[in-house]
């Protein structure tokens, strides 16, 4: 165990020295600060950087989110999924809208392709060294932890239940140990009902304010609910559509709308 410490200890050493020797006369002091408090001090100026925003995803997730609300949207972007290796699109609703990776409105090196904004040295989102932007880069290692925050948020589970002081976001109670990442309004809502809102206020569905963390019976109940929803969803016809389908019908066909909108045949 000794000879365990000492190694630890002398690989310490190496890695302050040569963060040390790679560090520049300007750097962030919360990350400079958390890296030598590390159990196993990072060597570089880059590690640190990325060590620093993988453990603070939440922040990550606000960060992405203003530097994106700072970008807005490309003009005539429109959220849409097809195949994603031909054009960028996601290959599902499930996946964050991010016009940036869409090839039709990429920025190219230099600029991050979830938020839009540039990327300057070490993955960082501000230019502390008036060195203009990093031409090697495409993403802020802020916007990276963001996007593996967004798309599995199952991951960062433990810290959204202490978020939420361990109770139960829709009842209220004591989480339990199967209690499970849950988003208060479902994705496929998002799609259905909420896809021409701007971006990228849409990111917010699924960033921090859509999360909780629920426990799995209410969970269970709440999907039950909202796949009946989505059933229901799938029936529902407009007014004029019904007059369509009634025109439509051959001859020797019945069709009926009932008060809901519903149509049966």
């Amino acid at each position: 165990m000794s000879k365990w410490q000492e190694e630890k200890d002398e690989r310490n050493r190496r890695s302050i020295a040569r963060l040390t020797r790679a560090l520049p006369r300007i750097f962030p002091s919360v990350v400079l600060s958390r890296a030598l408090s590390r159990p196993f001090v990072p060597p570089t100026p880059r590690l640190a950087i990325d060590s620093y925003w993988g453990a603070h995803p939440l922040r990550a997730d606000r960060l992405a989110r203003a530097l994106a609300a700072r970008s807005g949207a490309p003009s005539g972007w429109s959220w849409r999924h097809g195949d994603g290796r031909k054009n960028g699109l996601p290959a599902t609703f499930r996946t964050p809208p991010a016009p940036f990776r869409e090839r039709a409105y990429a920025r190219g090196h230099g600029f991050c392709c979830v938020c839009g904004q540039p990327v300057y040295r070490f993955g960082w989102h501000v230019d502390l060294w008036d060195a203009g932007t990093n031409k090697n880069a495409v993403w802020h290692s802020a916007c990276v932890v963001a996007w593996q925050f967004w798309t599995a948020p199952s991951d960062h589970a433990r810290l959204l239940r202490r978020l939420q002081a361990r109770r139960c976001g829709e009842s209220g109670g004591r989480l339990w140990k199967s209690a499970e990442v849950d988003h208060r309004i479902p994705l496929f809502r998002v799609w259905s009902d909420y896809r021409d809102a701007p971006w990228p206020a849409l990111l917010d569905y699924w960033g921090l304010p859509n999360l909780q963390v629920i426990n799995r019976d209410v969970h269970v109940a709440k999907c039950a609910t909202e796949a009946q929803h989505r059933r229901d969803a799938r029936y529902l016809v407009s007014p004029d559509r019904v007059r369509e389908v009634q025109d439509s019908q051959l001859v020797g066909g019945r069709t009926t709308a009932g008060q809901d909108g519903k149509v049966c045949t």
